[in-house]
């Protein structure tokens, strides 16, 4: 799709009733300044003393086009918007976008990336990349935190490219070199990227626009931006057509004893109106429920709730419904006029987790369809397999199904905003399973990563513990202590390492010994490492007899751990060692080793 026009240019076409707002989304790092982001798109859209231009939604902030004008009347230059305003969700952050979709895809119909120039893309802005990179989700990114540069001028100015004219040299300086950083690593996620009044065809690059959130600097330039792309590149998605069903995405579930079940629900198509039979999403399969009631935030705050017979799309609604069912965030609400099979078939379709899932590997759960769909996906991203990923609490029937895991590394749950049952949590003391839970992903999967790094050192020190090294040593005659029951002798550790437990044997193959305990200096060891000199307790043989002072001894190996040690890539001086036991060995067997 080619845009090669100009911002003025393309906003003079007549505002046109037949669009709805498009929804936005905001996205971001932790303390990239998302809400701060939000506050001051709410807080511009209100000029002091003004009323109107802005309705706070359920879940959603709405911002008619009048006031956009307004705003950016000195970018637009007259320019008037086609589109009715914008739909800002209020819950910002990857997750919550995740969990807002619509016929497969995203909810949000364009999306702000909030980056702080200074820190860059960290951790949340990659994955928050990502998922729109999944959802195929056309975004801008807002630089933001410019006044955090050093020699920063403040300004009254709220327009980036003029308040940027009032500023130094060298902070000029400074914030272009910040913007080129981005745009490298922009880039490394497949984007070409630039400073949006930089940038001649906006299907091809990506707008970046300075903020600064905290002071409201730049939030004119954001609105037109996001505007003007919204309403050159959106218009089938957001044109509306006098037939649509009443469509949404619930995006939080709320009982109250008083009053019942409302959802938080963001409607995208169409309309609803009190009375409709509505199809939804349930712990118990798709279900159909009567609207009870329809409120809107009708004022500034969540406390300004009114009542609503019909409303019209896009908005943020709380619907109150008739029946008390456990409707599942995130899942899609239709309203349906008679057979409710084709929505159920629907529904069904939009709830399947869109996840790739093996024979082996950890356990997922989380609070809903987005959210299991987005740490499932970093999971993978980080490699890690994935055996079950279902929505729900983790529970005691968890446990025992995960302790029944052959492989330790997959017995693990991890948990994103869900609660832990408390008969699971006692189940799960008696076992080695690890319950990873939070509600942020990126946290999330690195705790995993560790656990699972942990765990395999864990189990790699177990199986040493357990299987004889490859270790040759040699008997000191300057440290003799005990000749018999047992001999005590000071040795030296030439390869490999000696646990306690270790068999010996002697260069002809005969046996040499137990080591029954070690000391290095007054401290007992469970092992000795090559290089090192001990005392070592050794059972079953009698010194000046079996052994001798200066003899060398090896530790006697089965023959079938021969090929497990060849691919451990053990170090040069233990495989040297364990090529002369071979050798011993087959002075009484030719074959010894060859069928390992």
């Amino acid at each position: 799709m080619e845009m090669k026009v100009s911002y003025e240019d393309d906003l003079m076409e007549q505002k046109n009733k037949g669009y709805r707002q498009p929804i936005v989304c905001v996205l971001g790092h932790v303390d990239h300044g998302k809400t701060t982001l939000l506050d001051a798109i709410r807080g511009t859209s209100i000029a002091k003393g003004e009323a109107g231009g802005i309705t706070q939604r359920i879940g959603a902030t709405d911002i008619d086009s009048a006031r956009i004008e307004k705003i950016a009347k000195d970018l637009l230059k007259g320019a008037k918007l086609k589109i009715p305003g914008l739909l800002f969700i209020d819950t910002p952050g990857h997750v919550a976008f995740a969990n807002m979709r619509s016929r497969g895809g995203a909810l949000a119909d364009i999306a702000i990336l909030v980056v702080d120039i200074n820190d860059g893309i960290m951790p949340q802005t990659a994955e928050s990349i990502n998922i729109l990179k999944k959802f195929k989700t056309p975004f801008i990114v807002a630089a933001n935190k410019i006044d955090l540069i050093d020699l920063y001028r403040s300004t009254k100015n709220k327009l980036i490219l003029e308040a940027l004219k009032e500023q130094r040299e060298e902070y000029l300086d400074a914030l272009d070199k910040k913007l080129y950083n981005l745009v490298s690593s922009l880039y490394s996620y497949g984007f070409s990227s630039d400073r949006y009044d930089r940038i001649s065809d906006f299907s091809k690059t990506l707008a970046i626009v300075p903020v600064s959130a905290k002071s409201g600097l730049g939030i004119p330039d954001l609105l037109m931006v996001i505007s003007g792309l919204a309403q050159k590149f959106l218009e089938n998605d957001i044109s509306v057509k006098g037939n649509e069903s009443g469509m949404g995405t619930v995006i939080e579930v709320k009982v109250e004893s008083s009053l019942g079940t409302t959802l938080d629900t963001i409607l995208y198509q169409g309309k609803i109106k009190r009375g409709d039979t509505i199809a939804l999403d349930t712990k118990a399969g798709p279900k159909t429920t009567k609207v009870k009631a329809l409120f809107v935030n009708s004022g500034r705050t969540m406390k300004d709730l009114k009542e609503r017979e019909r409303i019209n799309a896009a908005a943020g609604i709380r619907i109150l419904i008739s029946d008390k069912h456990e409707v599942i965030p995130g899942s899609p609400l239709m309203v349906i006029k008679d057979d409710p099979t084709e929505a159920f078939k629907y529904i069904v379709e939009q709830s399947k987790p869109n996840i790739q899932l093996s024979e082996e590997g950890v356990t997922v759960r989380a609070d809903a369809l987005g959210s299991l769909e987005a740490i499932s996906y970093e999971l993978a991203q980080n490699d890690i397999q994935i055996r079950n990923a279902s929505i729900g609490d983790i529970t005691r029937r968890d446990i025992t199904d995960i302790s029944t895991i052959n492989n330790p590394l997959d017995r693990v749950i991890v948990g994103f905003n869900v609660s832990i049952l408390p008969e699971a949590r006692n189940s799960s003391m008696s076992t080695d399973i690890a319950i990873i839970n939070g509600n942020v992903i990126y946290s999330l999967v690195d705790e995993c990563l560790k656990w699972r790094e942990s765990k395999a050192h864990e189990l790699e020190e177990s199986r040493k513990e357990s299987m004889p090294i490859p270790s040759k040593i040699t008997i000191m005659p300057e440290y003799i202590f005990r000749s018999t029951k047992p001999v005590i002798v000071g040795v030296k550790v030439h390869s490999g390492r000696i646990k306690v437990g270790d068999s010996l044997i002697k260069g002809d193959g005969r046996y040499g010994g137990v080591i029954k305990s070690i000391r290095e200096g007054e401290i007992s060891k469970k092992f000795a490492e090559a290089g090192t000199e001990v005392a070592v307790a050794i059972d079953g043989v009698t010194l000046n007899r079996q052994i001798l002072p200066g003899e060398t001894l090896y530790v006697d190996i089965n023959e079938n751990v021969v090929r497990n040690l060849r691919q451990n890539n053990l170090d040069p001086e233990t495989m040297k060692t364990l090529d002369e036991i071979i050798r011993i060995k087959r002075k009484d067997n030719i074959f010894w080793g060859t069928k390992a």
